[in-house]
């Protein structure tokens, strides 16, 4: 497969990116966190850019092939701590919002409350939100594993 278009960059819209970017680092959740979170909407959505970003990212910060490999069946492991299977599941259930999926249930949400204070729940939010909306420009203009952003 091809990729559709060169570059889908827009400068305005990269410099609008960068700011939602500084927003979610800004919120206090973990960087790791984020990642997996990222990682895990990506593997949902099947964009390819942004599973191998997520996982590069996170062998960046130190995470382990072993976790890395499991994020995909993360309720079936024992390597994530709570607050990781709050944030994970969050990301599931707000990504998973077609057909008629309930969504961030009130007690999926109470979770990641459990774990997370509003700035980080914000941050982590934001972060699926934004892995969402570049898994579906990837997948619009069929960019390439490794050859992206």
């Amino acid at each position: 497969m091809e990729a559709r278009m060169k570059s889908p960059e827009n400068a305005d819209v990269m410099t609008a990116i960068q700011h939602l970017y500084k927003a979610v680092h800004a919120g206090g959740a973990d960087p790791l966190l984020l990642d997996l979170v990222h990682l895990r909407a990506s593997q949902i959505n099947g964009c390819s850019p942004c599973v191998y970003a997520g996982v590069a990212s996170a062998r960046k910060r130190g995470e382990t092939d072993e976790r890395l490999h499991n994020v995909v069946t993360w309720r079936e492991t024992p390597f994530f701590t709570e607050a990781e299977r709050a944030a994970l599941a969050l990301t599931e259930a707000a990504t998973r919002i077609q057909d008629g999926a309930p969504g961030v249930t009130d007690e999926i949400w109470d979770a990641a409350a459990a774990h997370f204070d509003d700035e980080q729940l914000s941050a982590i939010v934001l972060n699926i939100a934004m892995t969402n909306f570049f898994n579906r420009i990837n997948r619009t203009v069929r960019q390439q594993a490794g050859k992206t952003w």
